[in-house]
């Protein structure tokens, strides 16, 4: 009888602590770091007549620091670095498109009750600031101008204090581009739009401290 009252014991306490751990992937973390990693395609009518980047280029690279207020809402500082260069048949260039961007942060998952119970899904949107700087010889065509940023994230969990995501973000140039003449001596500027995929970890920094 003991035999059996141990291997009952232990089946409890193994259903016991899956319960209270799916639950955990459910809960929001307060604080998140936030790193990922993927590519860029620039849009066509950011660049001088002429000239245009590769349809894929890389790297493109993200780094963002998120604080939840509520399971559902929060706010997200975050810093993106792209490389992007020109395509075989354009003269030759290669930029830096960095920005700064502060976010708001929605997560809706709660309503979508038919995801798997680790997967979280977050949009994100919110201005920013977009610093174009071209390498070598066209330094002097580098811009800063407002941008835009819209995304969404789709977050699985691996435990309760690490997540892999994929982010699909869009970012709109609030600006037009100089003219220049002639159009090649404006080779380098870019005052387009951006889209980004990318993927990384989501990190909790709050420990269990959870959102209420």
């Amino acid at each position: 009888m003991q035999h059996y009252f141990k291997h009952y014991l232990f089946f409890f306490i193994v259903v016991f602590i899956s319960f209270k751990s799916q639950a955990q992937f459910k809960d929001t973390a307060k604080w998140k770091a936030l790193f990922a990693v993927g590519v860029n395609y620039p849009t066509t009518d950011g660049f001088v007549k002429g000239s245009y980047a590769k349809s894929v280029n890389f790297p493109t690279i993200n780094l963002g620091l998120q604080h939840m207020l509520t399971k559902r809402y929060g706010v997200k500082l975050d810093y993106g670095f792209n490389r992007f260069s020109n395509d075989d048949s354009t003269p030759e260039f290669k930029i830096n498109y960095s920005r700064i961007n502060a976010q708001f942060v929605y997560d809706p998952t709660e309503y979508f009750t038919f995801l798997p119970m680790r997967l979280r899904t977050v949009a994100h949107a919110g201005p920013g600031i977009a610093m174009v700087k071209p390498l070598g010889t066209l330094r002097d065509n580098k811009q800063t101008y407002l941008n835009l940023n819209a995304g969404l994230e789709v977050h699985y969990a691996i435990n309760e204090k690490v997540a892999i995501y994929a982010d699909i973000a869009y970012l709109y140039g609030v600006t037009s581009l100089d003219d220049y003449n002639p159009v090649l001596s404006g080779l380098g500027a870019f005052n387009g739009s951006v889209f980004n995929l990318t993927f990384g970890l989501a990190v909790s920094l709050s420990g269990c401290q959870y959102c209420d």
